[in-house]
């Protein structure tokens, strides 16, 4: 891994399922995220995503790019444009610095209406041969 290096897209469906899911796994009972009727009421089009499913979708798409070995250091992350049913999420990023076994991963997940969420991440990534968070060494031979 190298600044520069670009992670492959990930696209995501964003259906009604995934929103509500993702509110109730992360206790968000606001009716804005599950109540369409009560979100219209308050401005919005329809249900919208919160930001811990967005913050979760996040750190899945660096920790498959980097693989069993990735530990995610830091996500710092702003929502913009919401996400409704029916959109569909892209989320990209590139490496913006490296050092050592630790990479600062710039995040971008974009809809139809525009950016969802930018931010940044920061993961390290173990080697072979190094010592794990157990302390049990990993890599050839162990």
């Amino acid at each position: 891994m190298k600044p520069g290096d670009e992670l492959p897209p990930l696209t995501v469906p964003v259906t009604r399922t995934l929103i509500v899911a993702g509110a109730i796994a992360s206790r968000d009972y606001q009716d804005v995220h599950h109540d369409a009727e009560l979100a219209r009421q308050k401005g919005s089009p329809d249900i919208f995503m919160n930001i811990l499913t967005t913050n979760g979708l996040v750190g899945r798409y660096v920790t498959d790019h980097f693989g069993p070995r990735a530990r995610l250091r830091k996500v710092a992350i702003r929502l913009g444009a919401p996400n409704h049913p029916g959109d569909t999420m892209t989320l990209t990023g590139t490496v913006t610095a490296v050092d050592g076994d630790t990479a600062t991963v710039r995040i971008t997940g974009a809809n139809r209406l525009g950016d969802h969420v930018t931010g940044t991440v920061t993961v390290t990534v173990t080697g072979a041969g190094t010592v794990n968070g157990t302390g049990v060494a990993t890599g050839a031979g162990s």
